[in-house]
């Protein structure tokens, strides 16, 4: 009896050795023969605004780019990665945290936008500071309230990684690991998340109806809402002062922190509203938990600033006319917006 205990313990440590390598040679394998990145959206969709000659999408740049993007290494203490302040589920934001939660559990001063069609904008971030999606991800990286890191730092660990070498190398033909490939890669990876899979799009394409009270609520949309939300990604990019106030939490005045100019104060990019069901809470820092809500400040309690977009006050009037019906209407077409699909894609999964 003690003896087939002793046979059964030894078969139990080995099962367990022979899982935990197992395990951990599936964390990152080498990739396959490079080609092509194939990248569809709708005939509808604009230009991309990407250039892609110092920096063409490879299937093997994506799939590294992905693997990075939900690397916690890229941060001081191994635990943050994209994917942390950026779920899937939610779009790809940071759902539940009214602003981005990083290294140490330090608070940043932003509600992490999701990352959603970043082939097609021209401006990123909240105040347009990042021009070029390539250098985008420098930014939560060496942000010490986010990821509190620096590409040295980030190099040394991926370049002690084997693994990693051999994915460099599918990627872009050598071991080489730099700061330049690591942003190009994540770069890489954001290109292909493109949403256009929502029961807009299909409407778009003809293969669905809309019901009466999303056919209302398009109209009262394209009425009340698309001077800012315009196009197909339902922004048009600009910078605006919406009547906000100022949050002493958080200091942030927006498009100021970047020019410094004073008519710049509390202007912030215009959001795509595309899977914005997905992406509660609302504005740049947060402050709004539903729809409802955002809809309740834009007809009730929009501040008059001295630069207050001049969408927002018309006709002797602060803010959007809304009642509560042509609210709920409204809401009801911007669920249309939404993209299952996107959000389920194993793609973009960790």
């Amino acid at each position: 009896m003690i003896k087939i205990r002793i046979v059964l313990n030894l078969i139990l440590v080995v099962t367990v050795f022979l899982i935990s390598v197992s395990c951990s040679d599936e964390v990152i394998e080498p990739l396959g023969k490079d080609e092509v990145y194939q990248l569809q959206f709708p005939s509808y969709f604009p230009e991309m605004s990407i250039d892609q000659a110092g920096n063409p999408v490879t299937k093997n740049g994506v799939e590294l780019g992905r693997k990075l993007f939900y690397e916690g290494r890229l941060s001081r203490n191994n635990t943050i990665s994209c994917g942390f302040c950026h779920i899937q589920e939610n779009a790809f934001t940071h759902h539940g945290h009214t602003v981005s939660h990083g290294v140490d559990d330090r608070i940043g001063i932003r509600n992490a936008p999701p990352i959603q069609n970043m082939a097609f904008l021209k401006r990123y971030m909240w105040d347009g500071v990042i021009h070029n999606l390539n250098e985008q991800p420098i930014i939560p990286i060496t942000d010490v309230n986010e990821m509190d890191g620096s590409m040295p730092e980030v190099i040394s660990k991926l370049s002690s990684d084997s693994q990693y070498k051999k994915l460099f190398k599918s990627a872009y033909g050598d071991e080489n690991i730099t700061g330049e490939r690591v942003l190009k890669a994540l770069s890489q990876f954001m290109i292909t998340m493109i949403s256009a899979g929502s029961k807009y799009d299909h409407y778009r394409q003809g293969k669905e109806a809309l019901t009466s009270q999303e056919s209302q609520g398009m109209a009262l949309f394209r009425q009340k809402c698309a001077s800012c939300h315009s196009g197909e990604l339902f922004t048009d990019e600009s910078f605006r002062n919406t009547g906000m106030y100022y949050n002493i939490q958080f200091k942030d005045a927006g498009r100021y922190r970047v020019t410094l100019d004073q008519n710049d104060w509390m202007k912030f990019r215009v959001p795509s509203l595309r899977n914005v069901e997905y992406t509660a809470p609302y504005m740049h820092d947060g402050r709004f938990y539903s729809l409802e809500a955002v809809l309740n400040f834009y007809s009730d309690n929009v501040e008059d600033h001295a630069n207050l977009d001049p969408l927002l006050k018309q006709n002797g009037h602060i803010g959007i006319p809304m009642n509560s019906q042509e609210k709920q209407l409204i809401i009801a077409f911007l669920k249309i917006l939404s993209d299952k699909s996107f959000i389920t894609n194993p793609k973009f999964s960790e």
